[in-house]
């Protein structure tokens, strides 16, 4: 056997293995989102995006802060909850991705595990997908901080952090 054709036989051997290998691990793989629940997964990984994207409009002190958190999961669940069946399923893809370790490399670009990465370094991350030229990237990016945002923010509690009074009354024209 030819030198050339053992090393063809040896990275074609080694692609197939990794299709299968990769393949059997998305199989086997413990979802983010499953039924009306965030995994301990989901939950870390939203956790450090939601401490990334809201840096500045978290309450201060490690009590409020935690309260706050907390208080943003339990809206986070229920919108997720609202969302149609297909959409909680491709955010169960993304946060089940980026879930794992290459996952969270290739898509975010962050080495650290979420749960122990720095805000400076999740808003570095988030900061490259959104600038990515990848359009998978880019949405990934969106779905994230929309998600986050509108959750945090759907309690009126948190409108003066961002200087929002809360809807103003509409005058009642005179007949």
């Amino acid at each position: 056997m030819q030198r050339r054709t053992l090393l063809g036989l040896g990275v074609a051997g080694g692609l197939a293995l990794a299709v299968l290998g990769g393949g059997a691990a998305w199989t086997l793989r413990t979802p983010a989102w499953h039924r009306g629940a965030l995994s301990p997964a989901g939950r870390e990984i939203c956790l450090a995006v939601a401490r990334a994207v809201l840096d500045g409009s978290l309450p201060a002190g490690s009590d409020r802060r935690a309260q706050a958190l907390d208080a943003f999961i339990l809206r986070l669940s229920a919108a997720i909850a609202s969302l149609p069946p297909a959409t909680q399923a491709q955010l169960d893809e993304l946060l089940s991705l980026l879930a794992t370790a290459p996952g969270r490399r290739m898509m975010a670009g962050l080495s650290q595990a979420w749960g122990t990465a720095s805000a400076v370094d999740v808003q570095a991350a988030l900061q490259s997908m959104r600038a990515s030229s990848l359009g998978l990237r880019r949405q990934a990016y969106h779905a994230l901080r929309d998600l986050t945002q509108g959750a945090y923010f759907a309690d009126p509690a948190t409108w003066a952090a961002m200087g929002y009074p809360g809807p103003q009354p509409i005058p009642v024209a005179n007949p």
